[in-house]
C-alpha cells in the first residue's frame, strides 16, 4: 500500500453497536481530572442525542477537597471536606440523570480499566500503577464488551501539557484509501516512565501558592482539546491523530498523527 496514504486507527467493531453503554474508568478528579469529567457528560449526553448508548463512567480519587481546589479544579465551597470522587461524580449525576459511580480511593493494578481508561494524576508513580492495570486488561483482552481498548493519559506541567491515547491491537478494516493502523502506543511506550526522576511539588497551601505551580487555563484547555479527540472516536469511530502537545506561553498545538 501506498505509505503516502493518510493514517488512520478505526475504533474496534464493538464501538459501532454495544450491547451496553461503553465504559470509561477516570483516574484522577483534581484539575484534569474534574475537568474531564465534565468533557465526558457532554459527550454522554451528545452520544444519547444521536441514539446510542452513552457512556458508564466510574471516577478513582482518594484526594478531598481543600480550599486551593476553589477556582482552579471544578469545585465549590460547599463541597470542602468532600472526597473529590464523590462530589463530581454526585453533581454530574444529579445535573446529568446519570448513574456514574465515585471511587473515594486510589486506583490499583486489579482494578478494571473499563473499555477505556483515562489517566489523569500527577505523579509517574500513578501512571505505572495505571500501566499495570492496563497490561493486566491487554492479557486477558478478547476484544468484547469486557475488554479496555484504549489507555488515554493527560499531563501537564505550569503553561504546557500532553496528552496520548494508546490502543491494544485492533483489527483494522482493509481500505485503498487509507493505512489503516492497528495498535497506538500508549504513554508508556512513548515514555520509560519508571526512568523519569520528577521533582515532588507536594499540596499548594493557597490557590495563589497553586497558581504559581500551574496556570489558571492549563487544565481546562489540555481537557477540552483531548475531550475533542475522544470524541472524534466515537462520532467518526476513527482517529487521525492520536494525540497533541500544548503550550499556552507560544499559544501552540502539535499534533500526534496515528
Amino acid at each position: 500500500m501506498d505509505k503516502t496514504l493518510q493514517r488512520v486507527h478505526f475504533a474496534p467493531t464493538y464501538f459501532l453497536d454495544p450491547v451496553h453503554p461503553i465504559s470509561v474508568t477516570l483516574v484522577g478528579a483534581g484539575g484534569n481530572g474534574s475537568r474531564m469529567l465534565s468533557c465526558l457528560a457532554r459527550i454522554n449526553a451528545s452520544l444519547l442525542a444521536l441514539g446510542r448508548k452513552g457512556l458508564s463512567v466510574t471516577v478513582y480519587d482518594a484526594d478531598t477537597v481543600e480550599q486551593p481546589n476553589i477556582g482552579r479544579q471544578l469545585f465549590s465551597p460547599s463541597e470542602l471536606g468532600m472526597n473529590k470522587a464523590v462530589a463530581l461524580v454526585s453533581r454530574f449525576n444529579r445535573f446529568y440523570g446519570t448513574g456514574w459511580r465515585a471511587k473515594p480511593r486510589f486506583f490499583t493494578k486489579n482494578d478494571k480499566c473499563g473499555n477505556i481508561v483515562i489517566s489523569c494524576v500527577d505523579s509517574v508513580k500513578a501512571r505505572l500503577v495505571v500501566d499495570k492495570a492496563f497490561e493486566n486488561c491487554k492479557r486477558t483482552s478478547r476484544c468484547n464488551e469486557d475488554s479496555c481498548f484504549y489507555w488515554m493519559d493527560l499531563g501537564n506541567g505550569q503553561t504546557t501539557g500532553q496528552c496520548f491515547i494508546g490502543s491494544i491491537e485492533i483489527s483494522q478494516p482493509s481500505s485503498e484509501n487509507c493505512l489503516a493502523v492497528s495498535l497506538l502506543p500508549t504513554i508508556s511506550a512513548e515514555i520509560d516512565l519508571s526512568s523519569v526522576n520528577e521533582e515532588e511539588s507536594g499540596p499548594s497551601c493557597s490557590m495563589a501558592e497553586a497558581l504559581q505551580k500551574q496556570d489558571l487555563f492549563i487544565n481546562s484547555t489540555l481537557c477540552e482539546l483531548a475531550g475533542s479527540l475522544l470524541w472524534s472516536l466515537f462520532k467518526d469511530n476513527s482517529l487521525e491523530y492520536r494525540g497533541f502537545y500544548i503550550n499556552l506561553e507560544t499559544m501552540r498545538v502539535v499534533p500526534v498523527g496515528v
